[in-house]
């Protein structure tokens, strides 16, 4: 809505309607609206065509600020604090952890007893057991992934639902508890000589039983309109870039142990801050109209068929992705980039150091510019392209970078390549907070948590199998076969491509700025004039 002065009285009946909307509209695609004075501040959201954020000055409207919407809620500053406290804890190990699984396991597996630790070798004079020790722990790391997965299938969206149901707070809690298990590990495997790198990667694969990015998604869907949820994700993934730009310079002045220990004191800190001052995101009446729907779905069985049906739960919970035409669309999407996203961050760390001789310094200048280019895409680029093109172009745009990127890793043949191609896909990041706006925008509020833990758990399906399927690649090609050991990147250029038709494919409905009628109102089993049949 433009600027335009409006008197007193058209400005009181207006936050009266609004307040009786907020009251009574429950309803799915519902705009979100909250009236003034309520607890999400002293400001009206009005819905669809008038989604601007607005407050009075005078007798005058001006748009308020997203930055200042998103500082002043509560809840919102608390995730971005959690995120770069976990970020600076994973990402100072993110080169820690294959230097330091690769020596164990040429000591462990094949006999290697040099002094010299593995990744002090340059490229072309590592011995053979730290070469085969490499190969090991990408074996170890992509069934770690596969375990983990399968896990985050099942129960993702089940602990999405229970979140709906019971509150953010506690599930996020023991989520992140569970993720301080990986730094410990890493910092006794290097205070014992003789202990495998088994306990590490099974810790890792448990924490897959709670993804606490579902939760935070969730949080910042409860007090975030729609029209901000894209640029909110985006600046949650700014923080986690601000942490990744950072961290890895941390093991270049601290070394590999004490860097681990900065790990640990990280992540704890995050989970300090979640136990003392994260608030409950979700609305009592909301948790209690979740919990009613629930209790409806199961009181008329029996004990034997109430024990069957909380047994089949977690994959009943999954068939809101079957809801509509647009939600099957973005199902694909999240399976088509689960699959490459995965086998990149899996083995893209393993492959440059074995290949082309990446060490901890080339580590930190490729996630510093990962990081600072993250930071400025999520956080300034992506609320601006939202805007100018809407969820749906923004989304394609990012599939056709991942698959670009994806093929300069395969062809890269030197060091300035990588880098090229590591700026490029920070670009492509914005796909992520982009797809969890659109299906946070398409449900009630009392289903966010289930949607964004199914959508979840179809893209922990297809990590689970990302990573095998780009290494099975990498034995056929790794003695120079097709394109050589960079075959399995290129292959997944071409999956990308698959995902760049199937996000051109999405609605116009998709985007939170559409002019078109509330989607609620839109049949998307009938395709819109530019979306193929599939």
């Amino acid at each position: 809505m433009s600027e335009e002065r409006l008197n007193q009285k058209t400005i009181d009946d207006m936050a009266s309607e609004v307040a009786h909307l907020h009251s009574t509209n429950t309803s799915p695609h519902s705009p979100s609206i909250h009236a003034a004075g309520t607890d999400q501040g002293d400001h009206a959201y009005f819905g669809v065509d008038q989604i601007a954020c607005m407050e009075p000055i005078g007798s005058e409207f001006r748009r308020e600020s997203f930055l200042t919407e998103f500082s002043q809620s509560r809840g919102p500053p608390q995730i971005v604090l959690l995120i770069i406290l976990l970020a600076l804890g994973f990402g100072s190990t993110i080169g820690v952890v294959p230097a330091v699984m690769t020596d164990r396991y040429a000591r462990l597996n094949h006999d290697y007893s040099d002094q010299t630790y593995c990744a002090d070798y340059s490229m072309n004079d590592k011995p053979k057991a730290c070469l085969l020790g490499s190969a090991d722990a990408q074996n170890a790391v992509a069934f770690e992934q596969l375990i983990s997965n399968i896990f985050t299938f099942f129960t993702s969206s089940l602990i999405g639902s229970l979140s709906d149901e019971y509150g953010r707070k506690g599930i996020l809690t023991l989520g992140v508890l569970m993720s301080t298990m990986s730094p410990l590990c890493l910092l006794l495997i290097q205070l014992r000589p003789e202990m495998s790198p088994f306990w590490y990667y099974t810790v890792g694969a448990v924490q897959g039983l709670i993804s606490w990015i579902t939760i935070a998604l969730s949080a910042l869907s409860d007090v975030m309109p729609p029209k901000w949820r894209a640029p909110s994700f985006g600046l949650l993934l700014a923080g986690f870039s601000l942490g990744f730009a950072m961290a890895p310079q941390l093991a270049l002045i601290l070394g590999h142990f004490y860097v681990t220990v900065v790990s640990l004191f990280m992540v704890l800190s995050g989970l300090l801050i979640v136990v003392f001052f994260f608030p409950e995101t979700l609305r009592p009446e909301t948790a209690r109209e979740a919990r009613r729907v629930r209790e409806a779905q199961v009181e008329d069985l029996s004990a034997s068929k109430l024990a069957l049906s909380n047994i089949l739960r977690p994959m009943r919970e999954l068939s809101i992705l079957n809801r509509n035409r647009l939600f099957r669309l973005l199902s694909l999407l999240a399976f088509f980039s689960g699959l490459v996203t995965a086998g990149d961050r899996t083995l893209l760390i393993y492959y440059i150091e074995e290949r082309l001789g990446f060490g901890d310094k080339d580590i930190a200048t490729m996630f510093m510019i990962m990081g600072v280019l993250g930071i400025f895409v999520q956080g300034v680029v992506l609320k601006l392209l939202n805007e100018a093109i809407g969820e749906r172009m923004v989304v394609t745009l990012c599939f056709c970078l991942g698959s670009f990127h994806n093929l300069l890793y395969g062809l890269a043949k030197d060091k300035t390549t990588i880098f090229l191609a590591v700026a490029i896909s920070a670009f492509g990041g914005m796909a992520f907070p982009t797809i969890s706006a659109i299906k946070a925008n398409n449900v009630n509020e009392s289903e966010q948590g289930r949607i964004q833990g199914a959508l979840f758990s179809l893209q922990a399906l297809a990590s689970a199998t990302g990573p095998m399927l780009l290494r099975f690649i990498y034995h056929l090609t790794k003695d120079g076969a097709f394109l050589g050991p960079g075959s399995m990147f290129v292959v997944a250029s071409g999956i990308y491509l698959i995902a760049v038709y199937c996000a051109y494919s999405l609605p116009d409905e998709a985007n939170s700025l559409r002019k078109e009628r509330p989607f609620a109102d839109v049949d998307m089993d009938e395709p819109s004039s530019n979306m193929p049949l599939l």
